[in-house]
């Protein structure tokens, strides 16, 4: 199968998915797998939460347990507040070595009141709380944030439960292009169309979305302004223009457009101008991806016979092949921390998300499903999202990097494509 083809598959999947709105479907959070060191936790539910409209220390308990780093010590029927000092002998023994307690209060406002307070059982110390008054709308985001500062406080590295994904849906004859809390639910309609969306990217400071529109009838690329829902034509050249990826500065983008023949690279100012062309070759040069410090492009191009990963320098010029193992590989992602490549390999048939630990080359597949598609990650480079299929249906998955702990962010009644995750908020 030729790239070409493989691309159309990849966006008649997308286009042909349908799938109830997922507005209306509740997302459940399937945490699977175990792993090596995971820091043993004790939630306590929040005093008031079973009144609130949103249960604080369960979406707590289900961020920590997605990243990986935790693992959930059984509170069930324990209520505390953040004013309480825990027996710290019970939970020593059963074997929590933190606890997280806190409290949920209605205001005469509406509004409401969250606090919290983590305790170290192991030394018997207080790590100190958080308070947030906000609306019941940010209830979720409350929770997500009481889960940064628990991640934080406790790994020394900042958590990714605040950040927002993006992704499209197909719901009978209309697209939509979806903007999410990181454990999928909570979403809003970023954009809606008769005509298919795809291939969403966050701008670097979080503002912004890039995305490709067929409202033309033919591939063209507009940026989506996620507060006030003002969108920018950014390339509409002869041909197709697609798959849109920001520089870290957000200066410009690169872009593959076939203006002049054949699928090339090219920076496009985000002021107009005309496209600088980055690659030169009689081949398909495609699905560009910055590094994080801005210094190498990486992309896919058949060049040499079958799709394989180049990196180039981000003025164009001489690439260099990175992909080695496998005949087919596409969907190139550099983690933020400049350490890791996820791309999707052809293996046997099946696609399969792998990782390449850049310094090494070392590559390890990290699934075991058979339809993994555009992998995405998190802004600490500890997770990653992407799409795949389970028991035939379209699904969003995070993974760790090791492959052992994996969460399914699934709508209801609804097929998910196309994730894209947003950075730290700035």
């Amino acid at each position: 199968m030729s790239i070409t083809s493989h691309l159309n598959r990849r966006t008649l999947i997308s286009l042909l998915a349908v799938g109830a709105s997922p507005a209306f479907a509740q997302f459940r959070v399937e945490v699977s797998g175990v792993g090596l060191t995971q820091l043993p936790i004790a939630i306590a539910a929040f005093r008031g939460e079973a009144q609130a409209p949103q249960k604080i220390g369960s979406i707590v308990k289900a961020d920590l347990e997605r990243s990986g780093m935790f693992r959930s010590v059984d509170a069930a029927g324990l209520v505390a507040d953040e004013n309480s000092r825990p027996d710290l002998a019970i939970w020593r023994q059963k074997g929590a070595d933190s606890l997280v307690t806190g409290s949920v209060s209605p205001l005469a406002d509406g509004r409401f009141d969250v606090r919290l307070r983590l305790w170290d059982i192991v030394r018997g110390q207080d790590l100190g709380g958080q308070s947030y008054t906000v609306s019941q709308a940010d209830l979720r985001l409350s929770a997500h944030r009481i889960s940064d500062f628990v991640y934080e406080k406790l790994t020394g590295e900042k958590g990714i439960f605040s950040t927002r994904i993006a992704y499209v849906t197909k719901a009978a004859q209309r697209y939509t292009l979806w903007v999410a809390d990181s454990d999928g639910e909570g979403a809003q309609s970023a954009l809606a169309s008769p005509e298919p969306i795809i291939s969403p990217a966050w701008s670097p400071n979080g503002n912004q979305l890039a995305y490709v529109s067929f409202e033309s009838r033919k591939p063209v690329i507009y940026s989506h302004d996620v507060a006030t829902g003002k969108r920018r034509l950014l390339a509409n050249f002869k041909g197709s223009n697609s798959a849109p990826a920001w520089s870290p500065d957000g200066k410009q983008l690169v872009a593959t457009l076939s203006r002049d023949g054949g699928s090339q690279i090219y920076a496009i100012g985000l002021n107009g101008g005309e496209p600088k062309r980055l690659t030169q070759s009689s081949s398909i040069d495609t699905e560009p991806a910055y590094s994080s410090d801005g210094r190498a492009i990486y992309f896919v191009s058949d060049r040499g016979g079958a799709p394989q990963i180049y990196r180039m320098s981000p003025t164009g010029g001489n690439a260099e092949r990175v992909t080695f193992t496998g005949s087919y590989n596409i969907s190139p992602a550099v983690s933020p921390d400049g350490r890791w490549l996820a791309y999707v390999s052809r293996v046997g048939g099946a696609f399969k998300l792998q990782i390449m630990e850049l310094a090494s080359g070392t590559v390890t597949s990290i699934t075991d499903t058979s339809a993994d598609e555009s992998p995405s990650f998190a802004p600490n480079s500890r997770l990653i999202v992407y799409a795949t299929q389970q028991q035939g249906r379209e699904a969003l998955m995070t993974t760790t990097l090791d492959g052992k702990i994996k969460a399914r962010l699934s709508g209801a009644n609804g097929d998910i494509r196309e994730p894209d995750w947003g950075p730290f908020q700035r």
